[in-house]
């Protein structure tokens, strides 16, 4: 909706919810008061509000909320696109509901079946992204949803992700062309779409350089701290430890910089980092990271769109947007040749 709503709101000292149920003719159905359906509707008309076509073309609301699951409010991209989700959302006079799968498959199906319960309008799920049975639910009940992020190609759903692959594929070609030959790889969940995706582009990477894939580099299992740390620290153990690092994820990153840093091996001066995702803090480290960015808060409003598409038009033709990553050449990644005088000076 347009951001009258919000206008019309901050007038009123009513909530968005509020003031959106007024404005579709829900006041009955709600139990709203005529004394507040009233001044909702004098300050509508001193703003000139109009109602937006899009929300006028959905089908009747039951709720007028949405559900949103990701695998963890924790990392900052989903935190980032549940912000970005619930800001879309809200323009339109919807209230969210959130839940942390906590990077597991049978929370992430719990939440599912909680919120198709509670008869939400419809769904906007991050997956954890190694299973799909449980989001049969979803189809028997009749309930639109949106797959981001992490989704599944065979799956016969609207979703929005990047380009995984393209964005693993210009780190690590990045990394070569600095000169670097020795590059690990800590991967995130096997077995999930993005992770796969960016392995697939960090392989591709280096076989059209006409560089060998050394298995001993393709190390972790998960998108967490504690993956980047411990396998850093098992990296930095090896005879001939690689030159640079690149983390399949920014909570991975962070893990790695702790046992770097325990380590006294210095980024870049000993060490190379660059890593998926562009977290905000990014350019406040020191060095500033060196990063493949997402464009998430875009993820987020492709996500809303395509579900309110599919309010829209139930029976509507499947849409699968690919978003393009970017590579942000930052401070964290320093040319072989300048690496190896480090070294052995160090």
């Amino acid at each position: 909706m347009s951001t009258r709503l919000l206008e019309i709101a901050e007038k009123t000292g009513f909530s968005v919810s509020t003031v959106s149920r007024v404005l579709h003719d829900h006041s009955n159905k709600y139990k709203i008061s005529a004394h507040t359906k009233e001044l909702v509707q004098k300050a509508a008309k001193e703003l000139g509000y109009r109602p937006n076509k899009l929300a006028r073309g959905l089908r009747l609301q039951q709720t007028h909320e949405i559900g949103v699951i990701v695998p963890d409010l924790a990392n900052p991209f989903f935190a980032t696109l549940v912000k970005s989700i619930a800001g879309e959302l809200r323009k339109s006079g919807y209230s969210i509901f959130v839940y942390d799968a906590d990077e597991n498959t049978i929370i992430e199906a719990e939440s599912t079946k909680v919120l198709i319960e509670k008869k939400v309008d419809g769904l906007i799920i991050a997956p954890v992204g190694q299973e799909t049975q449980h989001f049969e639910q979803i189809e028997a009940a009749g309930t639109a949803w949106v797959m981001v992020d992490r989704c599944f190609p065979g799956l016969a759903v609207d979703a929005v992700s990047v380009d995984n692959l393209r964005g693993a594929y210009l780190a690590t070609e990045y990394l070569i062309r600095e000169g670097h030959r020795q590059i690990a790889f800590i991967q995130g969940l096997p077995g999930t779409y993005v992770n796969a995706g960016r392995l697939q582009g960090y392989r591709q990477a280096l076989r059209d350089a006409g560089l060998p894939v050394d298995e001993r580099l393709i190390v972790g299992d998960d998108f967490r701290n504690y993956n980047g740390y411990l396998e850093t620290k098992l990296l930095l153990k090896l005879q001939d430890p690689p030159t640079a690092i690149f983390t399949a994820g920014d909570l991975i990153a962070m893990g790695a910089l702790e046992a770097l840093k325990e380590d006294r091996c210095q980024v870049p001066q000993n060490m190379s980092l660059i890593t998926f995702d562009d977290p905000s803090f990014a350019t406040y480290l020191s060095p500033a990271l060196t990063t493949v960015a997402q464009p998430v808060e875009k993820m987020g409003e492709m996500a809303v769109r395509l579900l309110f598409r599919r309010l829209r038009q139930p029976e509507a033709e499947r849409r699968r947007i690919l978003l393009e990553p970017r590579l942000i050449v930052r401070d964290s990644v320093m040319r072989r040749t300048a690496l190896a005088v480090v070294r052995q000076a160090s």
